[in-house]
């Protein structure tokens, strides 16, 4: 007994070895697993003095570090491993080998941090019983090394602290150097180990001690700085432009991914703050959670009560650091705006010190119930079932436990979670979709349609001969598979005969062939059918006709021939969500879409194809049809269409805008800019907004040619308060946006058409156009209640000046106001002339003049409400002599003046 428990943690290691090694050949690869031994591979040519393909081919990834990648693929080359099957192999035992070994340095720091071994065993448990990590540690190359080689650092320095040798901080050193090579965010240790370094510095009690803690802290950073420069071929030769290049990469990846989060789409690097918070939430495990939640509360009361005190102490530091550790980095990627995929994995790590406070919170649970021995017993044992429940989860979920959610969100219906969050990382269920197909046929040869087939290199050689894979648009296929449903495609409500795997994370199906249905779903598509040839086509094109039926569209072609070519139809709501796509995205990211070969439904000599659009569908949809290559469309669209599915549509909206718009000889020109859009080469550009009351612009233009449209646009946007832009904007004041009207639009019979999504926040004023050929500025609609409240404060005075408008000099502002007003009263320019008493506060370039020149729109400063218009002019803080204003037409002078005498 007493061996089993002084070694326990070596027991519960080697058990889960021996299941990891039983199960490794249930895993595919990961997303990134492809490119990183490739990155490997560039980084191992570099040091062989064959290639520069670090820089050249893998520009973007070059900061990646290979500290666990190049051991591996010199692992494999010396195995001699050609065959992808078994160097996969490798990897993922690799992979998981070092999660293990991340637990078993988890248990020992955790023995050391709460002198208990009960304690430590569960600490170990919770760090391998995550569902979602525990399936990355077979496929994540990237994310769970570098979570693994965490725990193993922060053993080491917590050894590091206890023992206080040269040596001990050395080896710490290494292991930090190792860190930083994975991710680079692994340096934030080496400022903690310097930062704890320091307060042993302060707390040293002789100038011998003092010596000894700066030479040990000197020699760590020396051994990080060593192995990291020593394992990083990249930094060679310029070590500044490697961290420089690692640390802007973190920040800023230029990849950009559409993320689906709680039922909404949103760019990835434009995540909601909690979005980290909220995955986190909701796939760890909650017994996890709730003892993690203890445990975070315990470390914050412990630290805050006496701060300095638990400064001095070792092991209440390491809490802190704990607490630190946990908290910090999402906190980071919050305030930064970091890019992330994926649900929470670039924040794996943080997983580790979270999973010792929560074993703290255990032990400091265990503690406050003192001597009730019983009590304490049954919280072990409760704690040891709900650990239990988790890996029973672990089991049931294999080999997708990387689709773990918690009870939080609605896992009965895998429908729901599908439509509201990722449910795939890097197609890992391919593999588990193939398998399937290999155990269901065991002697049938089949032929697998797939954009995604290196997966067929990962089956067993003698199985590869029995499915075969077929590209994209390359013929007719038994199967084909997908990652995951879209919405509204395809429907295939009728049709039982395709696999599913754990929320609808892999489907293969075979195609719809009425000689392969069931008679019941023969019989649906004949009534679907009926139905849509009942009515007439919404659009008429060469091969195919489109009838719409509610919220369904149905493609059907008569006469079709069994050898034809495959066609890839597109139905999008237009205008699309363009803040999702990537900015390298050329064209239109569709919405939805299908290849005719994988979806359509034949009956007899019919060609069917059904999909099902969003039921609160507003404004218009695009559809159109493509040709297939070998892969994707090629060429332009065979047809497409703009059709208004429930008004009002674009083209109303645009048509409406355009008559409440003042005619061009109204509209503001000065200093070559021009409000409005006047200029005879320019877009019209109207703010609008969309159904659920969010801004946008719209940009159209009749009779407009190619090199007209995709000539680059910007869009400066001025926010009313600097808070609302990202803190290195704060000195610039302004967000700029530079983009290709097509990534936003579509050009339909010589009409481009483009729709841009303005951020949430408020915004003042909006300069757009493209360089050298025309630009106009917009100001969003004043809010009301503003103006109002602006109102209420005037309406006890004089005014100051009357004409047009009524002047008043109020505090350091010029209000403007007219009782009654129509839009045409504030069509024309405003002008004002401000005379200063010193003629020296004025700018240089203005001097000669003798005034400050402010030419302005009115609704950049105020608005109209209650058939009232008012507007507020900041004026400078220098003493003012006299101001001039009134309004103006260019070519036919003032319409009116006013002079204000102000003195002092």
């Amino acid at each position: 007994m007493n061996f089993l428990t002084a070694h326990s943690s070596l027991l519960v290691c080697a058990l889960f070895l021996l299941a990891g090694l039983f199960m490794a050949g249930d895993y595919g690869y990961g997303l990134d697993e492809p490119d990183q031994r490739e990155i490997a591979a560039a980084n191992l040519d570099y040091i062989l003095g064959k290639a520069d393909r670090v820089v050249t081919e893998y520009y973007y990834d070059r900061t990646y570090g290979v500290a666990f990648e190049l051991p591996l693929l010199l692992l494999e080359r010396a195995l001699r491993l050609e065959d992808y099957y078994y160097g996969h192999r490798l990897r993922v035992i690799a992979t998981h080998l070092l999660f293990i070994v991340g637990g078993f340095f988890c248990y020992r720091l955790a023995w050391r941090l709460f002198d208990h071994r009960l304690i430590a065993l569960f600490a170990l448990l919770i760090f391998l019983l995550h569902p979602r990590l525990y399936g990355h540690s077979f496929a994540n190359t990237k994310d769970l090394p570098f979570l693994s080689l965490l725990v193993i650092a922060l053993y080491l320095l917590e050894r590091a602290c206890r023992r206080n040798t040269p040596g001990s901080f050395a080896l710490l050193g290494i292991a930090v150097g190792l860190l930083a090579n994975l991710r680079i965010m692994g340096a934030a240790l080496l400022f903690a180990v310097i930062a704890m370094r320091g307060l042993d510095w302060l707390y040293a009690k002789s100038g011998a001690e003092r010596k000894g803690i700066a030479l040990s802290c000197g020699l760590f950073v020396l051994a990080a700085g060593l192995t990291l420069y020593a394992v990083t071929p990249y930094a060679w030769a310029n070590p500044v432009d490697y961290l420089a290049a690692s640390l802007d990469l973190t920040v800023n990846h230029p990849v950009v991914w559409p993320q689906l989060f709680r039922g909404e789409w949103f760019p990835s690097d434009q995540l909601p703050p909690h979005y980290n918070a909220v995955w986190f939430a909701i796939t760890t495990p909650l017994p996890i959670m709730l003892l993690g939640g203890m445990g975070l509360a315990a470390a914050a009361v412990r630290g805050g009560r006496r701060p300095l005190a638990a400064l001095a102490d070792r092991r209440r530091r390491f809490l802190l650091l704990l607490l630190a550790g946990f908290l910090l980095p999402p906190l980071a990627v919050a305030l930064l705006g970091s890019n992330q995929y994926n649900d929470w994995r670039h924040l794996y790590f943080v997983y580790v010190p979270f999973g010792l406070l929560a074993a703290g919170g255990l032990h400091w649970l265990a503690a406050a119930l003192g001597r009730r021995r019983l009590w304490r017993v049954g919280l072990y044992a409760l704690t040891g079932a709900g650990l239990g429940l988790i890996l029973l989860q672990i089991i049931q979920l294999h080999p997708l436990q990387h689709l773990y959610f918690n009870s939080l969100v609605d896992r009965a219906t895998p429908e729901r979670l599908r439509t509201r969050y990722h449910l795939s990382f890097g197609e890992l269920a391919y593999w588990s979709a193939l398998k399937g197909l290999l155990k269901d046929y065991p002697d049938a040869t089949l032929t697998v349609r797939t954009n995604h087939r290196g997966e067929f290199g990962l089956l067993p050689p003698a199985a590869r001969g029995r499915l075969r894979p077929v590209a994209e648009g390359g013929g007719k296929a038994d199967y084909y598979m997908r990652p995951n449903l879209a919405p509204g495609q395809p429907d295939l409500a009728f049709n039982a005969g395709y696999r599913r795997i754990y929320n609808n994370a892999i489907i293969a199906l075979r195609p719809l062939d009425s000689a392969r249905m069931s008679p019941a779903a023969v019989a649906a598509y004949q009534e679907i059918y009926r139905q849509a040839t009942a009515g007439e086509p919404i659009i008429r094109a060469a091969d195919y006709n489109v009838y719409r039926n509610g919220p369904r569209l149905t493609f059907i072609r008569e006469n079709c021939p069994p050898d034809s070519r495959d066609a890839w139809f597109a139905s999008e709501p237009f205008p699309p969500a363009p803040e999702i796509l990537p900015p390298n995205a050329a064209e239109i990211r569709f919405y939805i879409d299908y290849r005719l070969g994988n979806h359509e439904v034949r009956l007899g000599d019919v060609c069917l194809a059904v999909i099902q659009l969003p039921a609160d569908l507003r404004g218009d949809i695009l559809l159109s049809q493509h040709n297939l290559g070998p892969f994707h469309p090629t060429g332009p669209p065979v047809w497409m269409e703009l059709y208004n599915w429930s008004p009002p549509g674009l083209r109303e909206r645009i048509a409406g805008h355009r008559a409440a718009a003042p005619p061009p000889a109204a509209l503001q020109q000065s200093s070559g800019r021009t409000e409005g859009a006047a200029a005879p080469n320019a877009f019209a550009v109207f703010l609008d907004q969309d159904a659920a009351g969010r801004h946008r612009l719209l940009y159209a233009k009749g009779e407009c040619a190619w090199a007209e449209y995709e000539t680059a646009a910007f869009l400066h946007i001025l926010p009313e308060s600097l808070a609302d832009l990202p803190f290195y904007l704060w000195e610039s004041g302004v967000d700029n946006r530079e983009f290709r009207l097509p990534r936003y639009g579509v050009r339909l019979a010589g009409e481009c058409l483009a729709v841009f999504p303005l951020p949430d926040y408020p915004i003042a004023a909006l300069l757009t156009g493209q360089s050298g050929i025309w630009e106009t500025h917009l100001y969003p609609p004043a809010d009301p209640s503003r103006l109002r409240a602006a109102y209420a404060a005037l309406s006890n005075r004089q005014p100051n000046a009357r004409a047009a408008f009524d002047l008043y000099r109020q505090d350091r502002r010029l209000v403007y106001l007219r009782e009654s007003c129509v839009a045409g009263d504030t069509a024309a320019g405003f002008f004002l002339h401000i005379i200063p008493e010193d003629i020296g506060d004025l700018p240089a370039d203005r001097q000669a003049a003798g005034f400050a020149n402010l030419d302005f729109a009115f609704a950049r400063y105020g608005g109209s409400f209650d058939g009232k218009c008012l507007a507020a002019i900041p004026l400078p803080d220098y003493p003012i002599k006299t101001l001039r204003t009134g309004q103006y037409v260019p070519g036919r002078g003032e319409v009116w003046a006013a002079e204000l005498a102000v003195g002092r």
